[in-house]
């Protein structure tokens, strides 16, 4: 893990054994970045800062939707970033917050094995630069938030960005003719779409634990921690957790509007993918029936020969000789039988 106490004088980074003592110390702003929450991470939570024992299982298991807690001292946060993955599927990218008066503590994961981890650190690693350059100065511990929810909703903006080149190129083969393999170019399509709607839901259910966050800001919220299993208590609204996120609700706002900004952006692009797959499906499908009209056109036409030549070619077709005038006579039957359908389904407009 990295441990990094923020003050006026700047950013010092600290060994894991240093934690309890900078927590202790209550100077600064204390950040403790975990790749994973492992035994010596749940540890850490448990017994140095004594978190909820329920939130502390969240940061163990895989959470699949946006979360919010309040508790008496504490907000646990649980936030989603995409990243694309083989064959058109989105990882849903875990990160989990704890927001303390005089800290923060972010906790990656748990993820699919198949993302890297670069890609699961990706936030934090951008907004630790920009602390160790000194062009990021918080003084809260939401301003550090503010600034890693900021950072994960450019990665869904980013994404966004990615597939909507992906649906222009396909627009671009679907007008201008250039289908290819119908098959493929399908699967494409809607390989597009759930990429859209993947990060559509993160930021619409983004913006609903970031909207908890303000409605907390003036009720009371859940908390403090009960028995463990069980389920927390009610706080008074003056706790320590309120007071902060009351002053912060401004950043809170702002980074909801952001998420719904984010839902905003994919419904836009998936309407218009969506108008792209039915213009496909309309182009396929009117192939497909004007492939039926016609074949509709052969019936017609070779029916009556059929029907005709069934009843009379034993008649004027034998082994022994072959009635040539009543042969003609038949086959100009048939042809002016052909033509009269031909001309009545051309009047039809079938052909």
């Amino acid at each position: 893990m990295e441990i990094r106490l923020l003050t006026d004088a700047g950013v010092e980074r600290h060994p894991a054994e240093a934690l309890r003592g900078l927590i202790a110390a209550g100077e600064g702003l204390v950040w403790v970045d975990m790749p994973s929450c492992d035994d010596a991470g749940t540890q850490v939570l448990s017994d140095i800062f004594g978190f909820h024992p329920l939130a502390v299982r969240d940061c163990v298991e895989r959470n699949r939707v946006p979360k919010v807690r309040a508790y008496a001292d504490h907000v646990f946060v649980v936030l989603h970033a995409p990243e694309r993955g083989a064959g058109g599927h989105v990882h849903y990218v875990e990160l989990d917050q704890f927001i303390g008066p005089r800290y923060l503590v972010t906790v990656h994961g748990p993820a699919n094995p198949a993302v890297d981890l670069a890609a699961m650190l990706r936030e934090t690693g951008e907004i630790a630069a920009r602390l160790d350059t000194g062009r990021l100065r918080p003084t809260s511990p939401f301003d550090l938030v503010y600034a890693i929810g900021s950072a994960l909703a450019r990665r869904q903006e980013a994404f966004i960005e990615a597939t909507t080149g992906e649906v222009w190129r396909l627009e671009q083969r679907v007008t201008g003719g250039h289908l290819g393999d119908p098959e493929q170019l399908l699967d494409e399509l809607f390989r597009a779409r759930h990429g859209l709607l993947a990060v559509r839901t993160m930021g619409a259910l983004g913006r609903e634990a970031l909207d908890r966050l303000s409605v907390l800001a003036r009720t009371a919220p859940p908390g403090p921690p009960g028995p463990p299993g069980g389920h927390p208590t009610p706080v008074a609204p003056d706790s320590v957790a309120i007071r902060a996120l009351l002053a912060a609700r401004p950043l809170v706002d702002d980074l909801a509007d952001q998420f719904d900004r984010i839902r905003a952006l994919a419904d836009a692009q998936r309407d218009y993918l969506q108008g792209v797959i039915e213009f496909y499906r309309t182009l396929t499908e009117t192939k497909m029936t004007i492939a039926a009209e016609r074949f509709a056109v052969i019936a017609a036409v070779t029916l009556p020969i059929t029907a005709l030549s069934s009843v009379l070619g034993m008649n004027l077709i034998v082994n022994d000789r072959s009635r040539y005038p009543e042969l003609l006579i038949v086959l100009a039957v048939m042809a002016a039988m052909s033509a009269t359908v031909l001309r009545w389904a051309r009047r039809r407009g079938w052909w």
